[in-house]
């Protein structure tokens, strides 16, 4: 029996071992579903501080709760692991591990290298590989079938590659690991059917590709699309606010319309791992080809560019009370990149807390989830606890994430200026409140200043 048959009958039997490397937003859930579904599961991190929580059964992840770790723990089938010697006895491996972007805006892939360099010298032939990590097109074939091409395994007949683009989306819901479809492209016919085998005892639709490349472009596509398009309707809010319209407004109505219209909303700026950088590693590909996406460049620009765009209307605001952003006293009202999470990656009230600190202001910040980060400085800051007394001291509130804890009512009622980047003070009209896209409201003038 070839190694193909071998490994389609230890997954039907659910007697394939299985490892994940990388127990982060990604690779926790991933091997959480696939404990649940029957496989014996190896969790593979190099943080000694995250397999020692994941061994007494503590999650650190927002979408795995605890009680759910304790049960994939108690089940004795989930194998926490600082030590790559497990490679040894796994039939498959999926790769999630971070793919940043380095300080001149090129793709950092170092973390898979990283992770193929340590599976070699282990990996048993007639394993199946399969990366998960947000990359380039080409990466799975440059960055891994042509490092066992140089031991001499042959893909499809010594081991199996695939490609599946990780789609998780903390905080959600509605869409999770188990229901989210899943794209998965081989090197080879047979990699594919291994993978989309493996794939389907955990995800309820696997939608199979005809190569790796397709299977990479399509997440790069699903991102640079959200990119682009929340760069329009930025600048579409601009121009709205140049214009004395009210944006939102506008795009309610819009929306309206059942179809030819999808709507997305303006904000401080983008976050989170995918939609800054993703698009990025495929202009730095494109670029190997001649080819120049002026979309991208054009989005990343104006998306880039939104915190500076806050600030400028924060000093508007401030200025209508005679007052300047040097030495205000500024709360940032969520500092995480969505509602509702604790995830600090990328999100744009980091770089709004120090282009506020640059332009001299007292700055401080309130999330109910994110309980602190580490500034440019390298300070740890900690969120401020809410009382409501402290909070009417501030000279100006700018809520960056709109997160459902929030006492709307409350914030609204304070007096306090405020500059809402999320329309989330939607229902009030108080004149101390200023939404992103709209003029400023100040009444007691014939002509309305826009800000």
């Amino acid at each position: 029996m070839n190694f193909y048959s071998q490994l389609i009958q230890k997954i039907d039997e659910k007697k394939a071992n299985i490892g994940v490397v990388g127990m982060g937003y990604v690779g926790l859930p991933l091997a959480v579903e696939m404990v649940k579904s029957g496989f014996t599961v190896c969790g593979i991190d190099l943080s000694e501080d995250k397999i020692n929580q994941l061994k007494k059964g503590h999650s650190y992840i927002q979408d795995v709760s605890h009680e759910e770790m304790e049960e994939v723990i108690a089940s004795n089938r989930f194998l926490p692991t600082t030590d790559y010697e497990a490679v040894k006895e796994l039939d498959a491996i999926s790769i999630c591990v971070p793919t940043p972007l380095s300080e001149n805006q090129d793709p950092d892939t170092s973390y898979i290298t990283g992770v193929i360099n340590s599976i070699k010298p282990h990996m048993k032939k007639g394993t199946l590989i399969t990366l998960e990590s947000t990359t380039y097109p080409g990466t799975t074939e440059e960055l891994i079938l042509n490092e066992f091409k140089k031991m001499g395994y042959e893909a499809g007949k010594d081991f199996f590659l695939c490609y599946s683009p990780e789609r998780v989306d903390p905080g959600n819901d509605k869409y999770n690991t188990q229901n989210m479809p899943k794209v998965i492209g081989g090197t080879t016919e047979q990699c594919t059917e291994l993978g989309v085998k493996l794939y389907s005892h955990y995800v309820g639709n696997v939608v199979p590709v005809s190569s790796p490349k397709v299977a990479e472009m399509s997440k790069l596509l699903e991102n640079t699309f959200r990119s682009i398009n929340i760069a329009f309707v930025n600048e579409i809010a601009m121009m709205c606010e140049r214009m004395d319209i009210d944006v939102w407004e506008v795009i309610d109505a819009a929306a309206t319309k059942p179809f030819g219209f999808m709507k997305f909303q303006p904000g401080p700026g983008i976050g989170g791992h995918c939609i800054p950088l993703d698009p990025m590693y495929l202009s730095w590909k494109a670029k190997g080809y001649r080819f120049y996406s002026k979309f991208i460049d054009l989005a990343q620009s104006i998306n880039n560019n939104m915190p500076d765009v806050v600030v400028s209307k924060t000093s508007q605001v401030l200025n209508l009370d005679g007052k300047s952003i040097n030495r205000a006293n500024i709360l940032i009202l969520g500092m995480a990149y969505k509602p509702n999470v604790a995830d600090l990656r990328e999100s744009p009230g980091l770089y709004l807390y120090e282009l506020y600190k640059e332009n001299g202001a007292n700055v401080q910040y309130l999330d109910p989830h994110a309980q602190s980060f580490i500034d440019d400085s390298g300070d740890v800051v900690h969120s401020v606890p809410y009382i409501e007394d402290q909070l009417k001291q501030y000279d100006c509130m700018v809520l960056v994430t709109n997160h459902s804890d929030f006492d709307y009512d409350q914030l609204a009622n304070l007096g306090v200026p405020i500059v809402d980047t999320r329309n989330a003070f939607k229902d009030y009209e108080q004149q101390h409140i200023h939404k992103l896209g709209t003029s400023s409201k100040v009444f007691d003038r014939q002509d309305s200043v826009a800000l």
